[in-house]
């Protein structure tokens, strides 16, 4: 959802695909997604489970911990054949390991993933939500993936690659022929291994309010600059500085001037 509200600050048009409860949390939602302009029209309404809640702890700034509360309304997402079709024409599907912690929804995942074109998985290692083999065949449907260097490595143990970073970087992408892999790495900045080659950016320092919602800023601003063909490395770097900005503010989504982008390493 985070990732398809920048996407909707830069003018793109995403459906977001979701499920809710009936109850006053699911329309407090919706409302703020109508505010920001993202369609809300796939957005199941249940009657059974609550709508989803997230409990982070910021006393850390650098390291938020979450408490992914359970059951909730999105681990029951329904297929669609409208939806479905949708899936099939879009530029771009983009999916959460998170999504595939309940049968449910993972089943309705795995239907869509078979219908689109290009898929870009978000890998979130929360636990007790994952386990090998289902982030396998997630990784499996997938051309780009994004995760930070803490799930790199943890990936990397299960298959026993060695070596720095790059190395392993270029053994996952190997393993599950990625188009493109992209690593974050808090402060110090990201990654991106292409079909070009591989690149990093340091980063933008800046005075962390918390960094919920970086990383989706991060993805966000990467896939519109990549599919605006704009040269890799300017798209790590601009990923980098929206999800620096995204950091030096508090919450996920901040509204921000894209005339004023570029201006932004000074500003911060």
């Amino acid at each position: 959802m985070n990732v398809a509200i920048h996407l909707t600050y830069s003018g793109f048009a995403p459906l977001v695909i979701s499920r809710i409860g009936n109850d006053d949390p699911g329309k407090e939602l919706l409302r703020f997604l109508q505010e920001k302009k993202v369609s809300t029209q796939w957005i199941q309404i249940g009657e059974t489970y609550l709508t989803g809640v997230v409990k982070a702890d910021i006393s850390d700034k650098n390291e938020v911990i979450y408490k992914i509360v359970e059951p909730a309304a999105w681990d029951y997402i329904a297929y669609d054949e409208q939806v479905a079709k949708l899936v099939a024409v879009s530029d771009v599907f983009i999916y959460g390991s998170l999504a595939a912690r309940n049968p449910t929804s993972r089943k309705t995942l795995l239907r869509y993933l078979k219908l689109a074109k290009f898929k870009v998985i978000d890998v979130n290692l929360r636990p007790p939500y994952y386990n090998q083999e289902r982030i396998e065949v997630l990784l499996d449907f997938a051309d780009t993936a994004k995760m930070n260097d803490q799930e790199l490595e943890e990936i990397s143990g299960w298959f026993g690659w060695e070596g720095n970073e790059q190395e392993q970087m270029q053994a996952l992408k190997q393993y599950f022929k990625l188009q493109l892999l992209l690593v974050t790495r808090g402060e110090k900045g990201a990654a991106v291994l292409a079909e070009t080659g591989y690149q990093e950016h340091k980063g933008y320092k800046v005075k962390v309010e918390d960094t919920i919602g970086s990383g989706d800023a991060f993805l966000a601003t990467f896939l519109k600059n990549y599919l605006q063909q704009e040269p890799i490395q300017k798209a790590l770097a601009n990923a980098c500085l929206m999800g620096a900005y995204v950091a030096a503010q508090k919450g996920a989504t901040p509204q921000i001037d894209l005339s004023k982008f570029e201006s932004l390493p000074s500003a911060l």
